[in-house]
């Protein structure tokens, strides 16, 4: 009996500032790099040559361009690697990543990446990502698109009564369990006021 695969572990990295390496200089490292530059990553670009709008997105970023094949020592400081290359080249970056202990997200190439990337949805302070293990990057997309079509227009509002409440949950010992009926509540409670306040004025 084939063993199970284990779920992933989801999680949000910080990557502001910090070094990353980029290996592929074709679309889909223009895609992945456009990505990387939202989240405000310092990135190494290495290929033996790269599409004109990755090369203006390396100038305006101030990132380095390396043109040539990838090399164990380019992993050197980095924090995490994006193997967006030919399969041949992206195994290789993984197996020196491997060796590292660095997570490497490998485009199109589940079996080889130790990390995948996300479908990615953000609005008002909200981030939701959707994965599908890697085998299925277009219904991610798919999904990730209509969860954005789901996501209230009020989203602003929530997100502002949740930060405001957030520190008097925590100044009272509020358990997190608790925290999510109260908003709950305190949601409602603004949808109240804001139908009280559009009868009022149609009234007047």
């Amino acid at each position: 009996m084939t063993k199970p695969e284990a779920p992933l572990f989801p999680s949000f990295l910080k990557l502001a500032g910090r070094r990353v390496l980029l290996v592929g200089g074709g679309k889909v490292a223009l895609g992945k790099g456009r990505s990387l530059a939202e989240a405000g990553a310092a990135v190494t670009v290495v290929a033996p040559a790269v599409v004109p709008e990755l090369a203006e997105l390396a100038a305006a970023r101030g990132w380095p361009v390396v043109a040539r094949g990838f090399e164990p020592r380019d992993l050197d400081g980095v924090w995490l690697a994006v193997a967006a290359a030919p399969a041949a080249a992206n195994r290789e970056v993984a197996l020196a990543a491997e060796a590292r202990c660095l997570w490497v997200v490998a485009v199109d190439d589940p079996g080889v990446a130790t990390a995948y990337g996300a479908s990615v949805v953000r609005r008002a302070g909200v981030t939701i990502a959707v994965s599908t293990d890697g085998k299925a990057p277009a219904l991610a997309g798919l999904l990730g698109e209509g969860l954005e079509a789901l996501l209230p227009a009020e989203l602003d509002d929530w997100m502002a009564e949740a930060q405001r409440l957030r520190p008097i949950w925590r100044a009272d010992g509020v358990p997190m369990s608790d925290r999510r009926p109260q908003l709950l509540t305190a949601l409602n409670q603004l949808y109240a006021a804001r139908r009280s306040a559009a009868t009022g004025v149609a009234g007047g």
